[in-house]
């Protein structure tokens, strides 16, 4: 396979390299640190990472203005190139700083990772642009709260690498576009098919890539996203390994390559599903193969899917030839006992006996109460793997996350929950609001933004703390709807209980012992909430607990939650 047999522009058509290296680098690193700066977000860096290495081709940076009204609306580039994802830098922009500057990028730890010469900064609005992406907006969407958490300002200009994330993990399956596709070559295959997952493979996922394969008779490309996915997925250390150790089982060497991407998934459907086709026509591959309701996230707020389940399937069906990229489909496969093989389900004749697990039999009925999973299911290896990821549920990590005014009954709760939890033998870890502002957030105000800081520093300590196995039990006022779903994707929707004290203002204040609410009636104290500053009450939270029942009675209740949840076992 030449490597211009898999380029069909302009996806493809170049593979830019923009890193700077030797003498030039140390000279404008140098020159960087003395450059007015911009912080980006992880999910920028991840962006970054891919125009760098050309895996995003055409592009060479990020959107300007025109690029992205263009993409929102038609998905396309300002010149007509097919693009369905927007692909900026929102930041917050120095005053200081105009067009034809150089500007500093930094990463979340501060070190510089790029120069951008400043060309177009624009102001953005999130809500437009979900919408063009999603349909509608809905707060039970993991990207919608991810944007709370990016600058007003999007930037573009060219762009000058000079050090690419060190990413740790799996760092002999980090290949760029031009690595993937020089191994696709040496393979000898006129034609590759691209697999695209985030989820952990079992024998129905191997046949269908097997399937695919001998369908195009040529190589597979077995291409796992461990950027950026949704949130409760798989980590991607227990998923490379399940694919690795699969790949190298049970699959032909000569036909067959694994090979990771560092992606940022925006859970966009059809439009995503469009775009990963484009990814993987820059990789190499020249087919892709579209599973059902392809980076889908799922339900919305409402119980609803957010798309059909063919949708991406007829997305990419309808812009292949011009994607240069075949599609795929294959229906569900499942298994015949009678015969020990995989069958697609439509090609199954009725009456005859069949076995399958859902995702959340794999879970609840599975991982959850410790029994291995059926060799039929799952290859030894990837069921080894998982057993040793999930541990039975009443060992793994959760958070209960209470939410209300001031005076609601927050940390009484907590602090009762927390002995009774103690009892059980969970380990726990209490974040009440006011400790936590008098250590991790000490020197923060209250604007706004800066209880907005306060409460995902809480976040990220319960999703440490829930990673690891242990239980977060926090109690902070945390008035604003997208900050407390900031905070569940942080910890994981399914380990995330939130529990509201639904408890009036005027009892509340009654119950103020501190004189709180009489000094934000007098203006003594300004932005407070309830009085002169809003509360955001949950829709639908796990626990919605009232005053009408005792601080002991609310926390058993929430017990009692845990316990048919299966997080406690008594």
């Amino acid at each position: 396979m030449t490597e211009q047999s898999v380029l069909v522009p302009p996806y493809a058509g170049h593979l830019v390299d923009l890193s700077v290296g030797g003498e030039e680098q140390a000279d404008l690193i140098e020159r960087a640190k003395r450059l007015a700066s911009v912080t980006i977000s992880d999910w920028a860096l991840h962006d970054l990472e891919l125009l760098a290495v050309g895996a995003f081709s055409p592009l060479t940076r990020f959107l300007g203005r025109e690029d992205y009204r263009r993409v929102l609306e038609d998905m396309r580039l300002a010149d007509g190139t097919l693009w369905p994802i927007p692909v900026t830098l929102p930041v917050e922009l120095p005053s200081s700083v105009s067009t034809g500057h150089d500007i500093a990028l930094r990463d979340q730890r501060n070190e510089i990772v790029a120069v951008m010469t400043l060309e177009e900064a624009f102001p953005w609005d999130p809500t437009v642009e979900v919408r063009h992406l999603l349909g509608r907006w809905d707060a039970a969407h993991p990207l919608v709260g991810a944007m709370a958490t990016w600058g007003p300002i999007c930037i573009s200009g060219a762009l000058r690498i000079l050090r690419l994330p060190a990413r740790l993990g799996f760092r002999d399956l980090r290949r760029t576009p031009r690595e993937v596709r020089a191994r696709l070559q040496a393979l000898g295959a006129g034609d590759v098919v691209a697999f695209q997952t985030r989820n952990p493979l079992h024998r129905s996922h191997e046949e269908l890539m097997r399937r695919a394969a001998d369908h195009v008779g040529g190589v597979l490309l077995v291409h796992p996203v461990v950027g950026l996915t949704k949130p409760g997925d798989v980590d991607q250390f227990a998923r490379v390994r399940s694919y690795r150790a699969l790949v190298e089982t049970y699959f032909e060497p000569q036909r067959t390559l694994l090979s990771v991407l560092p992606l940022a998934m925006r859970m966009a459907g059809p439009r995503e599903a469009l775009w990963h086709a484009i990814i993987r026509r820059n990789y190499g591959a020249n087919h892709f193969v579209v599973g059902r309701d392809h980076a889908g996230p799922g339900m919305d707020s409402s119980g609803k899917p957010f798309f059909g389940p063919y949708d991406a399937q007829d997305m990419v069906a309808a812009h292949a030839g011009e994607v240069g990229v075949k599609p795929l489909f294959f229906q569900e496969f499942v298994y015949l006992p009678d015969e020990d093989r995989y069958e697609e389900a439509s090609r199954v004749p009725v009456g005859t006996r069949t076995a399958t697990l859902s995702g959340t039999q794999v879970r609840d009925e599975y991982l959850a109460n410790g029994r291995a999973l059926p060799s039929w299911f799952s290859r030894p290896e990837v069921a080894a793997i998982l057993a040793e990821t999930y541990p039975p549920q009443h060992r793994r990590g959760f958070c209960v996350w209470f939410t209300g005014l001031s005076g609601s009954g927050k940390s009484s709760t907590a602090e009762i929950l927390t002995s009774m939890l103690l009892e059980r033998g969970r380990q726990v870890t209490l974040l009440d609001g006011d400790v936590v502002r008098n250590h991790l957030s000490a020197g923060l105000g209250f604007t706004r933004d800066e209880r907005d800081t306060n409460i995902r520093r809480i976040g990220f300590v319960a999703s440490e703390i829930v990673r690891h196995h242990g239980v977060a039990v926090c109690a902070a006022i945390s008035p604003y709807v997208v900050t407390r779903s900031q905070c569940r994707e942080m910890v994981g929707a399914d380990r995330f209980i939130e529990v509201f004290m639904d408890t009036p203002l005027d009892v509340c204040e009654r119950r103020d012992s501190k004189g709180l609410y009489a000094k934000a009636r007098s203006g003594e104290i300004a932005a407070f909430t309830g009085i002169s500053d809003p509360y955001e009450a949950p829709q639908a939270p796990e626990i919605r607990l009232t005053a009408d029942g005792t601080i002991d009675d609310n926390a058993r209740r929430i017990v009692e939650f845990l316990r048919e949840r299966r997080f406690v076992t008594y």
